[in-house]
């Protein structure tokens, strides 16, 4: 049975996840963003104690079929700019989430909205500004390696957008002492 949880962003998530339903008696096939695919099917009482462990670790059983296509977009963003080279990629993200999902992005774009609070663009937007912060902590490359990195045409586009979600700009963010980077589960 395949089930779909909640706030499950990186690898160790993933790891954390597949741990927890194992010791729960389960025989673990697949962990990936967002999902479990777990034998035996889990009885309604099962699921609860899946529901209530899992909790406990800050991840949520979804049930919903609204949340877990919800959730399949943000694993999909996730994927694509903190576990890709955005420089490579070169059809519009609306595409890439559409494809992946199988589904219109017309249709998405209303249900991420109307659920979310806001648009599938300011997610993604969200999402990069939270890479460009921990590229910038890193030291390793320099603003124009990261705008192309993060498939910015120029580092002035990068820095505009920067500024207008942080208001800081790049270097500004760079020597601030107080830094403010939001984990992945919490954008």
């Amino acid at each position: 049975m395949l089930i779909h949880i909640k706030n499950m962003v990186c690898d160790r998530c993933k790891m954390i996840v597949g741990q927890q339903l194992e010791s729960l008696g389960f025989t673990v096939k697949l962990v990936s963003l967002g999902q479990a695919e777990i034998t035996p099917e889990p009885t309604e009482e099962q699921l609860q104690m899946i529901a209530a462990n899992l909790k406990v670790s800050g991840f949520e059983l979804i049930s919903k079929e609204m949340d877990k296509t919800v959730e399949a977009i943000k694993n999909v963003v996730i994927e694509l700019i903190h576990h890709s080279d955005l420089s490579e990629i070169k059809v519009s993200y609306s595409d890439l989430i559409a494809s992946k999902l199988g589904k219109d992005y017309a249709h998405l774009s209303r249900l991420f909205s109307n659920s979310q609070d806001t648009t599938i663009e300011r997610f993604i937007i969200g999402q990069k500004v939270e890479k460009i912060k921990e590229l910038l902590e890193y030291g390793e490359l320099n603003l124009n390696e990261i705008a192309y990195q993060m498939g910015y045409s120029s580092s002035a586009h990068l820095s505009a957008q920067f500024k207008s979600i942080t208001g800081l700009t790049p270097s500004q963010y760079k020597t601030n002492k107080f830094k403010s980077r939001k984990s992945l589960d919490r954008l």
